[in-house]
């Protein structure tokens, strides 16, 4: 219970990272791209000894890993600029409750289950009103102006971008991955994609003049990159604690973090939710205990 405890911890420091950038003038962009070569630096600390980083560019899987590891550049992203202007309880639900992409991907295109019940289909379902009416706010005369509707739109696009990363990954982690027992190498080559990605769109903005380097932001990319590494390794540590039950680790995972992520923001952030986002919120817990119902029990 401890890892699974740990990786909860490590995800809401995930975004209470990206909630103090603006206090402290950090540029969160930089701050993501000199993140991902902390994550691998801590990676390799962590790495069995029988395992090595191998970026074979003649094998298949590596090469779709560095290509998956742009859209961990651009979900990384729109979480950051989402928990900034949004927030970070809405964030994390968004970004926990995308958890429903990879299992329609799974029901409908790998057809892995057939013990999808009507329970099952309904946490689905609440899902999406979840995030929907999470993410709803109004100005203070009750209309909602274009840069609102567009803040509003930050958190449906984490939720679609983390869902569609997450299905990526569990393919080709279960294709390529799972039986050689490599999961950790292979993140790793994941994550040379967005160190490269990152450092091709870094430099291009720095010869346009967008962007010059600042060494707080940089520092900045240590406290944001550890956690980063550290909730994925311990989530992997809490699977194989309990022989790979997902049913049963995933939701306390994410019905965790979100409600840890609303906790922190409403004491340490002042965020303020309406009666909505609080029904949101509620519909998240119910739906991904819906979803996963068979595996708790």
């Amino acid at each position: 219970m401890i890892h699974l405890l740990l990786s909860i911890i490590f995800s809401v420091l995930l975004l209470i990272n990206f909630r103090l950038h603006p206090r402290f003038g950090i540029n969160t962009f930089q701050t993501i791209i000199f993140n991902y070569p902390v994550c691998i630096l801590t990676g390799l600390l962590f790495l069995p000894e029988n395992q090595h980083l191998n970026l074979d560019l003649s094998e298949t899987s590596t090469i779709l890993a560095m290509l998956l590891g742009v859209g961990f550049v651009i979900t990384f992203m729109l979480s950051g600029i989402s928990t900034q202007r949004i927030g970070m309880a809405t964030t994390s639900l968004a970004n926990n409750m995308s958890l429903v992409v990879p299992v329609i991907f799974s029901l409908v295109i790998l057809k892995t289950s057939t013990s999808f019940d009507a329970f099952n289909y309904l946490g689905l379902v609440l899902a999406v009103i979840a995030v929907a009416l999470s993410t709803f706010k109004k100005d203070e005369g009750g209309n909602q102006n274009k840069q609102q509707t567009a803040d509003w739109l930050l958190p449906i696009a984490v939720f679609t971008m983390y869902g569609i990363t997450n299905t990526t990954f569990n393919y080709l982690n279960a294709k390529y991955v799972t039986a050689a027992g490599t999961t950790i190498p292979f993140t790793l080559t994941i994550l040379v994609g967005s160190v490269l990605i990152g450092g091709v769109v870094l430099i291009i903005r720095m010869i346009q003049g967008k962007e010059k380097l600042e060494a707080k932001s940089l520092l900045a990319a240590i406290p944001l990159g550890i956690p980063n590494f550290l909730s994925f390794y311990y989530l992997l540590k809490a699977l194989d604690a309990y022989q790979n039950n997902g049913a049963f680790v995933l939701p306390i995972y994410n019905i965790g973090v979100i409600v840890g992520s609303a906790l922190v923001a409403f004491i340490f952030f002042q965020e303020k939710f309406t009666l909505l986002n609080k029904i949101g919120l509620l519909l998240a817990v119910i739906a991904i205990g819906l979803i996963s119902y068979q595996g708790l029990f």
